[in-house]
């Protein structure tokens, strides 16, 4: 291994579990990506309108905002953790099979926010499992987590690719004149954003010829393995309801002696026999209760507010940039030509993917708050470049892949960053997990609308605006964390390895 013993010891110790988090991003990779691209083909399937179809859309992303908000409820336990990641990610796999049979599109909306919900207990779970797992060394897992989204959500428009159709899906008089929109139609709504559609007239009515049903069944096999996986580490932790099959413990002596020194086994031990909870790591309206509050300081509430608005200014840059970059190349002044400017949210997620993999390595040898700091100057240096060079296709191409490196890496380095001072108290998880998906949806919506009314170049103004915002908020976190009280010495000397030892023992207890 490239980093210390110590970790790759870490590693080693916690090798199911953390394959099995990660198996499980990709998982909601693979959900959030395939909507865009298959959405007319749905649209034929369901034989609904363009502005009908569209709410599919918006009830996958409030659902997964929902989930988000919901999932520290399962996360009181190991057990109830691992139940509904389970329960999540079988989900997904039958969201994908029932898909191809949902012929009315109030029912495919329905199955679509079961997918969001689903998705959204993955994401708060799954982050919060890693920081207890790793505590100080979690930033470089988190970047890996976050590399199997990206993952997921660059494949599965590959499978669905073959399998969309060429021509306008229904059959019927005036086909022709309709099918030389299409693919313009289908770039706009690259990678899941409806965009504005109102003025595309297709047919309702008449033979449906699409094939998109095999790109679903193939992407309900390919995730298939995911819930296998959590169910086999179920099992092996004896934590099947009803099925108590024989396993070993995760930690062995051995293993265990690689951290602990002997001083430590009398407290390890009496630690190992408290039954564990997920305190400090609960869902956002357990953190909204008033016991949660009491002698907190002012910066332990700054804290959290900071983070979150850093995450929600970022991610909402993300789903602006992605959802709104092709209408603005096919627009006066650049006018690129539709099929080259279908290229550019593929590139955009492409970057996120591949920097996202870079970090990994370098979130082992550079701080958290050092990467966000390089995260957010890089977004505000490149949106005011785009404006600068406004009227360049070479620089929109290049200032594409930028952004995405830039921003692939923030959810995690501010994750690990926010939890490392609040010492993985309070609920700085779920709180930051719930900010980014409310900015992802909100900031959609707002340039959208602006750009209607505004016109094209308001898309890269509102992305400056963003980066600012998201600079200062930033700012303001560093500024908290300096006054934000440090851990006494005795939990120095303890921490991270000593403390970390009963955590991660405690963890897989039933």
């Amino acid at each position: 291994w490239w980093w210390d013993e110590r970790v790759s010891a870490r590693f080693r110790r916690n090798l199911q579990p953390t394959l099995t988090y990660w198996s499980v991003f990709f998982s909601f990779g693979l959900c959030i990506a395939f909507l865009g691209p298959t959405l007319l083909d749905l649209r034929c399937q369901t034989q609904s309108s363009l502005s009908q179809i569209t709410w599919v859309f918006f009830s996958q992303q409030f659902c997964l905002l929902l989930g988000s908000c919901l999932g520290g409820v399962f996360k009181r336990t190991l057990a109830q953790s691992l139940l509904a990641l389970f329960a999540s990610s079988l989900a997904i796999s039958l969201v994908f099979a029932i898909i191809p049979l949902c012929h009315n599109v109030l029912v495919l909306a329905v199955v679509m926010a079961v997918a969001g919900l689903a998705m959204g207990c993955i994401d708060t779970i799954s982050n919060m499992q890693l920081v207890k797992i790793y505590q100080k060394d979690s930033a470089i897992f988190l970047q890996a987590l976050h590399f199997f989204v990206g993952f997921g959500a660059l494949l599965s428009p590959l499978i669905a690719d073959p399998f969309l159709s060429d021509t306008n899906c229904i059959l019927a008089n005036g086909t022709a004149n309709a099918s030389s929109n299409l693919p313009h139609i289908r770039k706009s709504l690259l990678p899941h954003h409806p965009g504005n559609l109102s003025h595309y007239d297709l047919p309702m009515k008449g033979l449906v010829v699409t094939r998109v049903s095999y790109a679903f069944w193939i992407m309900a096999l390919i995730n298939l393995p995911v819930p296998i996986a959590v169910f086999f580490l179920l099992y092996k932790e004896r934590m099947v309801p009803c099925w108590n099959g024989s396993s070993h413990p995760l930690l062995s002596a051995d293993e265990l002696a690689l951290e602990t020194r002997p001083g430590d086994k009398d407290e390890l031990s009496s630690a190992a026999q408290r039954p564990h909870t997920a305190a400090g790591h609960e869902d956002l309206f357990s953190c909204c209760q008033s016991q949660n509050f009491r002698g907190a300081s002012f910066t332990y509430f700054a804290v959290h507010i900071t983070g979150a608005l850093v995450l929600f200014m970022t991610d909402g840059i993300v789903g602006e940039y992605s959802g709104f970059v092709y209408s603005y190349a096919v627009e006066e002044p650049l006018a690129v030509v539709h099929k080259v400017a279908g290229y550019l949210p593929s590139l955009f997620w492409g970057f996120i993917t591949l920097g996202r993999l870079i970090s990994i390595p370098v979130s082992y040898r550079m701080k958290p708050a050092t990467m966000v700091f390089i995260n957010v100057v890089g977004v505000l240096i490149t949106f005011l470049l785009l404006l600068i060079f406004s009227s360049s296709v070479v620089f929109l191409f290049v200032g594409t892949a930028s952004l995405g490196l830039f921003l692939s890496s923030t959810f995690p380095s501010m994750l690990a960053y926010t939890e490392d001072i609040l010492q993985y108290k309070g609920c700085a998880t779920t709180v930051l997990v719930t900010g980014a998906g409310i900015g992802e949806m909100v900031l959609q919506l707002l340039v959208g609308s602006i750009i209607h009314d505004r016109g094209s170049y308001s898309f890269l103004v509102c992305g400056m605006i963003f980066g600012c915002l998201a600079f200062t908020f930033y700012a303001l976190l560093v500024f908290f964390h300096r006054m934000y009280p440090k851990p006494s010495p005795e939990l120095d000397e303890a921490s991270p390895d000593k403390a970390a030892v009963p955590e991660d023992t405690g963890q897989y207890q039933r």
